[in-house]
């Protein structure tokens, strides 16, 4: 399965009557990320998510999507099936939400995303995904040229992919990605100068 990063932002709420936290993030398409600057006799490679790449499973309900920490399907924070993750597809962008139940909040490894979030440190969103077969899809992706204007590397355009779970993630692909918080009083912002700090990895996804 390939992973990604995302350009957008990732918003958590609290709600007010029950205890629980809502996680909304946003994946705006026909944003290019830096994969690899080439090193020093390499081209650099870049990616793009096409408008509704992810729609062939986002829009069956019944096909199962994760949202996780870090990709690990050990460390889950909700799923479609368990009706705690909803997604709103869109030319511009697809948005999901997620609903953190207090029960969901007292386990170990969801009470040290939150640490973590507030000291700064998780802050991206990355989903995990599959190229579907050349035999469904003969055109799911495709290489090109980058403008010799703007640059020399190699872009890979991503037309479909399998969604299969959105993660919270310390190093984003894409270099805007961003993490808030907000409750009835107001917006929550991650402590220390972690803050904000953006990443971008160097590795090109076959």
């Amino acid at each position: 399965m390939e992973q990604g990063g995302v350009i957008g932002g990732l918003e958590l709420r609290r709600a007010a009557r029950d205890g629980s936290r809502r996680l909304k993030g946003r994946f705006p398409y026909g944003k290019r990320a830096v994969l690899s600057d080439g090193g020093r006799t390499g081209r650099p490679r870049k990616e793009m998510f096409a408008p509704k790449a992810f729609a062939y499973r986002v829009e069956r309900p019944e096909e199962e999507i994760h949202l996780l920490i870090g990709h690990d399907y050990d460390r889950p924070l909700a799923s479609r099936k368990a009706g705690t993750l909803f997604f709103n597809d869109s030319p511009e962008a697809l948005t999901f939400e997620a609903v953190i139940s207090t029960e969901m909040q007292e386990v170990s490894y969801v009470s040290d995303f939150f640490k973590a979030f507030a000291a700064g440190l998780i802050l991206g969103i990355s989903p995990g995904f599959r190229i579907p077969p050349e035999r469904a899809v003969p055109n799911a992706e495709a290489s090109e040229e980058e403008d010799p204007a703007e640059g020399m590397a190699l872009i890979r355009t991503i037309f479909a992919a399998l969604l299969f779970e959105m993660s919270l993630v310390t190093a984003p692909a894409y270099k805007e990605a961003a993490v808030e918080e907000r409750t009835a009083g107001g917006l929550i912002l991650p402590d220390g100068p972690a803050a904000g700090l953006q990443r971008t990895l160097a590795r090109w996804r076959a």
